[in-house]
């Protein structure tokens, strides 16, 4: 009886969205399975066809829930089920709802409207508007992927007891698996990947809601955290082309008011460094506080190195003393002058 309650339980146990999803995903895969064993071809109303999808326009989100085969099945049984669990626990069922369609949707958005500009450079049909069928959760994959990034990227994962990797890598290693699909010639369905890296980072970086980040009645969306930035993603190499064009982007955007804004303190003119959340506001604050200090010691060192003679009738200068409490640095003097060198206070409590 124990072992017959324990899957119930796990289904109780889990939140509504990811027992929804999962539940369609089985039903819909089965669904697709069963039409293909009686021989019933292309589904254009399940799969998302290029040529056929102005037709059915629900398989922009649809499409999603249908896996073709065994393997991407259970790969997709195994990752999205637990993933989503902890994402919606985290982010609650409106928000988690929001991701799954935003990621999914406007990837196959864009995988569309590119095998159409493919067609228009090749017309070649069959290949590109009716050959192939993009399905499956590649995209929402990599969404989930993107999410503990910015959630946990430190997190160090472990398969099988062999591979050992950080959760800050695992979105790159995914899209470079998807790169050489596509360069050796299997464009579907792993380009969807390329997609939803993207989406769903937009949507991580600038859209959603900041709920738990409310503070005096503001509301914030996004994370404009450098930790978190475009520039982060990719080698130091490449900083300089990508740092002038995401800069040209987002104020362009910000011009047609496509970036939700945050009232408050907001700097604004730098693509990386906007604050538009509790944790970019704690690393900016902790910058300027360290460059401070670092001002501060330097200004302190200079100070004591320079020569300062004293004749048998001067006053000794007062004596610089540094006192730490509760997080933060006060300067005291012996006398009572005040000199040049005398160590200013720096407030570390909103580091």
């Amino acid at each position: 009886m124990a072992i017959l309650s324990s899957p119930l339980q796990v289904i109780t146990s889990t939140p509504p969205v990811t027992r929804g999803f999962t539940a369609a995903t089985v039903a819909f895969s089965a669904l697709y399975a069963w039409l293909q064993w009686h021989g019933a071809g292309p589904t254009p109303y399940l799969t998302l066809l290029p040529g056929s999808s102005l037709f059915y326009p629900w398989t922009l989100f649809t499409s999603a829930f249908v896996e073709t085969n065994i393997f991407e099945f259970i790969t997709t049984m195994l990752f999205v089920p637990i993933s989503l669990r902890y994402l919606e626990r985290i982010w609650g069922s409106i928000e988690t709802i929001q991701f799954i369609v935003v990621t999914i949707t406007f990837s196959n958005i864009i995988a569309f409207g590119f095998n159409w500009i493919e067609y228009f450079a090749l017309r070649n049909a069959d290949l590109l508007l009716y050959g192939m069928q993009y399905r499956g959760q590649m995209a929402l994959q990599i969404g989930i992927l993107v999410a503990f990034t910015q959630l946990m990227p430190e997190h160090q994962v472990q398969v099988m007891g062999v591979l050992k990797a950080r959760v800050k890598n695992l979105p790159m290693a995914y899209l470079t698996l998807s790169t050489v699909m596509c360069i050796i010639g299997f464009q579907c369905p792993w380009i969807i990947i390329q997609f939803g890296w993207f989406v769903s980072w937009i949507y991580l970086r600038f859209y959603k809601k900041n709920t738990g980040d409310v503070t005096g009645g503001i509301v914030t969306y996004g994370d404009r955290s450098e930790t978190f930035s475009l520039l982060s993603w990719f080698p130091p190499l490449v900083h300089k082309p990508l740092g002038l064009l995401g800069n040209t982007v987002y104020s362009l955007a910000n011009k047609l008011h496509l970036i939700p804004t945050t009232h408050g303190d907001v700097e604004t003119g730098i693509y990386t460094q906007v604050p538009g959340s509790a944790r970019a506001e704690a690393e900016r604050r902790r910058a300027m506080a360290l460059k401070a200090l670092d001002q501060r010691l330097a200004n302190t060192a200079s100070a004591s190195l320079s020569p300062n003679p004293q004749t048998p009738g001067s006053r000794p200068p007062p004596v610089a003393t540094r006192t730490e409490s509760s997080g933060s640095a006060v300067s005291h003097t012996s006398g009572n002058d005040k000199t040049p060198s005398e160590v200013d206070s720096v407030d570390l409590g909103k580091v």
